[in-house]
């Protein structure tokens, strides 16, 4: 007898607009599509442990009640490394989602972070799924990277934004990869005059409000001549966009999966971590467009 084709997904990262993975994996448990491996980068890492660990529905639930101040009260800011230090982060994490050990997982699951000084890809697969996903998820310059077995790791995306490579590595005959960055280049300054503000900017001031100086923006302070300026978060958020972009497409190019799901999530920031809603809609919006691909895929 045939065996049934195993099924991956390969969730990519993308900050914010991560919270799309969980939409994009409850349409596919409605078409009765569950994927046995899940790999991950950043926010997909995040999302993917917990769909492993099964508490997906929990994680949705909170997703789509977190407002703003909820999200502020989750950074730890800290000087060295990074905007964000990550502790209260991933001890939230660990209290309400996945302290156990890759093993005791119920799906496979692995993740991808960077060696900050080598600048090799690593595939984390052993012991804690929490200590990975914190090293998956150290987005640079934003949060502080991680000491993990005499490596300095970071954020995944740097090599492998969406991890096709992975889920073929661990067994899978058809992968199903998530691309939350394809509309995203530009979106920033799309449709705004010079001197209009631009969309995370807002954002940075109610950051800088909690933990800056006198809560007060830089751009404030600059001449008038200076002011249409973007925030730094919107410059960050930017660059992380275009580096994010060019890096997916080259490693799909070469590692192409069987079907690719890209939401349409340019009106999502960097840190709009409370727009959950709305992103948890575009997933499984994308995935209805999907259906007849992954329909396709798996009859093969």
């Amino acid at each position: 007898m045939k065996r049934a084709p195993r099924i991956g997904i390969a969730l990519g990262s993308g900050s914010a607009r991560g919270w799309a993975h969980i939409g994009v994996l409850r349409a596919l448990a409605r078409e009765g599509i569950e994927p046995q491996i899940i790999s991950g980068c950043s926010v997909g890492a995040f999302v993917g442990a917990v769909a492993a660990a099964g508490d997906l529905d929990k994680l949705g639930t909170w997703v789509e009640t977190l407002g703003w101040q909820r999200v502020v009260g989750l950074l730890d800011m800290g000087l060295r490394g990074g905007l964000i230090k990550g502790d209260k982060l991933i001890a939230f994490f660990e209290r309400n989602f996945v302290d156990r050990d890759f093993t005791a997982l119920a799906r496979s699951f692995a993740c991808v972070a960077t060696d900050l000084q080598s600048g090799h890809e690593i595939w984390l697969r052993e012991g804690s799924v929490s200590a990975a996903v914190r090293a998956s998820i150290a987005l640079p310059g934003l949060m502080a990277p991680i000491w993990q077995d005499g490596r300095l790791l970071v954020d995944g995306g740097l090599v492998n934004p969406v991890p096709v490579s992975l889920a073929r590595a661990m067994g899978a005959d058809i992968v199903i990869a998530v691309d939350l960055n394809s509309d995203v280049v530009g979106a920033a300054w799309r449709n705004r005059t010079p001197a209009e503000p631009t969309p995370a900017s807002s954002w940075s001031k109610k950051l800088l409000a909690r933990f800056g100086r006198n809560g007060h923006d830089d751009v404030e302070t600059q001449p008038e001549e200076t002011t249409s300026l973007p925030s730094m978060l919107t410059v960050m958020h930017s660059s992380i966009s275009i580096m994010s972009v060019r890096i997916a497409r080259s490693r799909l190019a070469g590692e192409p999966a069987d079907v690719l799901i890209s939401p349409r999530l340019a009106q999502l920031g960097l840190m709009d971590y409370h727009r959950g809603a709305e992103a948890i809609a575009e997933g499984e919006a994308a995935v209805e467009l999907a259906l007849p691909a992954i329909r396709h895929a798996l009859e093969r």
